[in-house]
């Protein structure tokens, strides 16, 4: 059982037990219990394989780790199932919709015999739930944009996706005279890699005008809600961005409040209480006086509650408030620090620019050095190069290095591991390159233990540096292949071997908690952007943002090296 499916099951325990008007501090432990397993950077199963205590998870006592233990050796939890048992059939649907709490759920289900969605949405359109007593029209109308917003959500959309869209919207309204701070929060700004919805945050010095632009948009296909300080729309595509402004010197307060994820944000509020103040969107109050305090910036914000400014990639909720009170956070890698690139196409097989083109591009972008690592020939598709042409190739790449002395080319390959775990080409021309990029791209469904096998056989090749995209999946499109990461990571670390964060959107892979993992251990993380053209290397900014989920560092990614320390490190 995953982290993902563990804090499902102990936030359905939360919801369960208040609808029963249990203890507020026992159904908060089970929340916090939730929040912090759903992001924690290491799966449940492998730390009680390794024999860790799981007490040192935030919040983990002894009775929740005892069912964690139950969840993970048996796939069940008797206590959740006996909490289901006592409780109406369908309830736990109900409480994932927006704007359903576990009162109005249990008034749903036990005044209209609703078990789930359909049937709940059904009742709206006939009327029967804005009659009841305590929901009336307007909260119907909000609960059936609640479940259309649920589907929307089962829909998330890749973070590459969304960017443009963002893009397009903040070009638009930062044209608007008096408009200032104007950024997008939540999961976009802390860059998972899927988006359900937009929130935009900003200031204006007349918010009317700036929100009225915004419903006016070419994007824009439904208004939801359009008010005074903050309108609520529907894009082309379905997904739902929602603008806040507010006055300038409340800015810090405002995008602090919708950046961080939501067990970030009830630690945060926790650690405050303790101080004597409370946070909200507006400022910091003083709990004993009611004054507030207003942030124009997020780093007044933090600075106010005595902590080091936590960059918004890792506000999840692990320890980044307890590390950022010691001043101990990392100074995490950023787009500044990267000199090149490890993983580009050209024309010779799949890409459509020629070799000089793309080292060209790569000149313009600042880089000191690009490795060209086209595919081999086995990947009949991509037109890949057998020995013969990546012999020419090598010596084209000599040419150009002796013309272009801004920027160095390293000859290098995507060398396909093959079913068995061999490679694509024989050690003799391996040998020859200056980088050897191996990556698996069929035979993709094997069974965990033959794909493992098959990508630790590549790890231990002599010629391999670095492995790419690792798990081989497309977000949205195609799950991850079945291989065992941790074996990856323990082999990577053993071997000295370098693994890739593929920056291609719609890849992202390494994932940012196998970044955390594969960091922990030691392993050498590369950025590459598997470029095809040269606009595609853009798409660092994406892989940059994954390692600093993973909490990179500037050391912990090759990228980040002088030309003289990348050869060093290579010849390890």
């Amino acid at each position: 059982m995953k982290n993902t499916q563990i804090a499902r099951v102990f936030q359905d325990i939360a919801d369960l037990l208040e609808i029963k008007a249990e203890d507020k501090f026992k159904i908060r432990a089970y929340d916090r219990a939730a929040r912090t397993i759903e992001h924690l950077p290491k799966e449940i199963e492998i730390m009680l394989a390794e024999g860790e205590s799981l007490r040192d998870i935030p919040g983990v006592g002894d009775a929740i780790e005892k069912k964690i233990t139950e969840l993970v050796s048996t796939g069940k939890l008797e206590y959740f199932e006996k909490l289901k048992a006592d409780s109406p059939s369908g309830i736990t649907e109900l409480l994932d919709i927006p704007g359903i709490g576990p009162k109005t759920a249990q008034v749903l289900t036990s005044q209209l015999g609703i078990q789930s969605i359909d049937d709940l949405e059904a009742a709206i359109k006939s009327g029967e739930v804005a009659e009841l007593s305590h929901i009336g029209e307007k909260k119907a109308e909000a609960i059936l944009h609640g479940i259309e917003a649920l589907r929307r959500k089962d829909k998330r959309i890749p973070i590459g996706d969304v960017f443009p869209i963002i893009e397009d919207i903040l070009g638009t309204l930062r044209t608007i005279p008096g408009v200032k701070n104007l950024t997008a929060a939540g999961s976009v700004r802390r860059f998972s890699e899927t988006v359900g919805d937009i929130d935009l945050m900003g200031t204006a010095d007349n918010p009317e005008t700036v929100l009225k632009a915004f419903v006016a948009l070419p994007q824009v296909k439904e208004i939801l809600v359009q008010g005074p300080t903050k309108a609520s729309v529907i894009l082309a595509g379905g997904l739902q961005a929602d603008l806040r402004i507010v006055e300038h010197d409340s800015y810090g307060s405002l995008i602090q409040y919708f950046t961080g994820s939501k067990q970030h944000n009830i630690l945060l509020r926790q650690y405050a209480l303790k101080k004597g103040l409370s946070l909200s969107e507006y400022g910091i109050t003083d709990v004993n006086t009611g004054i507030i305090e207003k942030f124009a910036t997020e780093e007044g914000f933090y600075v106010r509650l005595g902590l080091q400014y936590i960059q918004p990639e890792i506000r999840e909720g692990q320890r980044e408030i307890e590390m950022a009170e010691r001043k101990a956070l990392p100074r995490l890698i950023s787009r500044e620090d990267i000199r090149g690139d490890f993983h580009v196409h050209t024309d010779w097989s799949d890409g459509n620019e020629s070799l000089k083109a793309m080292v060209l591009s790569a000149q313009k972008m600042g880089y000191t050095y690009l490795a060209i690592t086209d595919h081999s020939a086995g990947l009949g598709i991509a037109h890949g190069l057998n020995e013969d042409r990546l012999k020419k190739q090598m010596q084209e790449i000599r040419k150009l290095n002796e013309q272009s002395p801004g920027i160095h080319v390293f000859s290098g390959v995507e060398v396909d591991i093959k079913a068995d775990g061999s490679l694509d080409l024989p050690d003799k021309i391996l040998a020859q390159l200056d980088i050897v990029i191996a990556a698996i791209h069929s035979a993709i469904n094997q069974d965990t233990e033959t794909i493992t096998r098959r990508m630790i056989r590549a790890i231990e090749s002599p010629h391999v540096d670095i492995i790419a995209h690792p798990t081989c999946r497309l977000i949205g499109e195609r799950e991850p292949s079945a291989i065992d990461m941790e074996a990856v990571f323990q082999a990577a670390a053993r071997h000295h071997k370098i693994l890739e964060i593929n920056c291609a959107p719609s890849r992202l892979d390494l994932k940012d908690t196998h970044v955390f993992r594969a960091r922990e251990l030691g392993v050498m993380i590369a950025l590459g952007t598997d470029s095809h053209r040269s606009e595609q290397f853009n798409y660092m900014r994406f892989g940059v943002n994954v390692a600093r989920r993973g909490w990179c560092q500037a050391k912990d990614v090759l990228n980040t090296r002088s030309l003289n320390d990348v050869f060093a490190y290579l010849k390890r």
